[in-house]
């Protein structure tokens, strides 16, 4: 066993939450459940409320004043599920830090196998999903669609069928406390981070209640996050495309010249002139928006804005914990 777990005196469990009032009681129930199960580890549970417009934050708080191991970040606004998770990861003080969703399809109890595993020296313990139930084809296919495309275009080799499940050791946590970026996929950042890295493979089970907080629209979203953030290789393409397309107009201008020199067979061509003109300005808008992607990202990068706004935070020690990333916060 390695001797950095025995120091261990602290585990922090790291929750987002967005309009999670249906399930919030059942996932503190649980998490207390997992708590009391514990041998040799003291818990903090951070709870990010992201924002939300139900009645999540008040139930929140009343836990946090039943039970001194809750701790509550509360954002002034919804900044989005990876900047939730990444204000816990600022706020955890624990040797490891463990992410989970409210939603209780990541199973709490599978994180003992996790704590085994980080015993065992491992700084990273991710979960990957071997089945997903309650998810409909498309979501299935998609999903493993877009790990498989991520994974071919990304410079550093993300693990296929993961989310953001997973146990991170002290070390990996400081590391990624280091990292700025505003754009953030947080799984990719992990394993952009290296140290000694594991899969844990579990099932993941259905939604306990409530409904997904990532429709369609924002798992698009998330998915160019994704590939944006960790890899050049869009550019590249578009490079790739503007040479073919050239190509293919050298070709057409060539056939036009032999058609009009050595052929009697002259006709204005108006046809082929529209396919041609709408083909390579489709082109042109492709590569212009994806050079805009990357120009958008530089752009929100420079003008240093806090990552995010906590109006604030309860339960916690009375250090508190690091607001290097918010600059509003009401600690109490």
């Amino acid at each position: 066993m390695d001797n950095k777990a025995d120091k261990t005196s602290l585990l922090s469990v790291v929750i987002p939450c967005y309009n999670e009032e249906e399930v919030i009681g059942e996932t503190i129930k649980r998490l207390k459940a997992f708590c009391a199960e514990l041998v040799n580890l003291d818990v903090e549970l951070i709870f990010v409320d992201d924002g939300s417009s139900d009645s999540t934050r008040e139930r929140l708080k009343s836990y946090a004043a039943e039970d001194s191991r809750v701790r509550l970040i509360c954002f002034s606004r919804n900044f989005g599920h990876q900047i939730a998770v990444t204000a816990g990861i600022d706020a955890a003080c624990g040797d490891a830090v463990v992410l989970i969703d409210a939603d209780l399809q990541d199973p709490p109890e599978v994180v003992h196998e996790m704590i085994a595993k980080w015993q065992e020296g491992y700084d990273v313990v991710y979960g990957t999903r071997t089945e997903r139930p309650g998810e409909s084809a498309f979501k299935l296919a998609t999903a493993r669609g877009f790990y498989r495309l991520l994974n071919r275009l990304s410079d550093v080799p993300i693990p296929l069928d993961t989310g953001d499940f997973r146990l991170m050791s002290r070390d990996v946590v400081e590391t990624l406390s280091a990292m700025p970026e505003r754009d953030r996929f947080v799984r990719g950042m992990v394993s952009w981070v290296g140290f000694k890295q594991t899969a844990l493979p579990y099932r993941r089970t259905e939604r306990f209640a409530g409904q997904s907080k990532y429709p369609l629209r924002k798992m698009l979203r998330f998915a160019i996050d994704g590939i944006l953030s960790f890899s050049t290789k869009p550019l590249q393409m578009s490079v790739v495309l503007g040479l073919l397309c050239s190509s293919l107009a050298m070709a057409g201008i060539l056939y036009a010249l032999v058609l009009r020199l050595f052929t009697s067979i002259w006709a204005p061509g108006w046809t082929l002139m529209m396919i041609a003109i709408l083909f390579l300005g489709g082109v042109q808008l492709i590569c212009i928006g994806i050079l805009g992607e990357y120009m958008g990202r530089i752009y929100h990068e420079i003008k240093k804005r806090p990552l995010y706004v906590a109006s604030e935070y309860i339960g916690f020690e009375a250090a508190g914990p690091r607001l290097s990333r918010s600059p509003v916060v009401d600690k109490k």
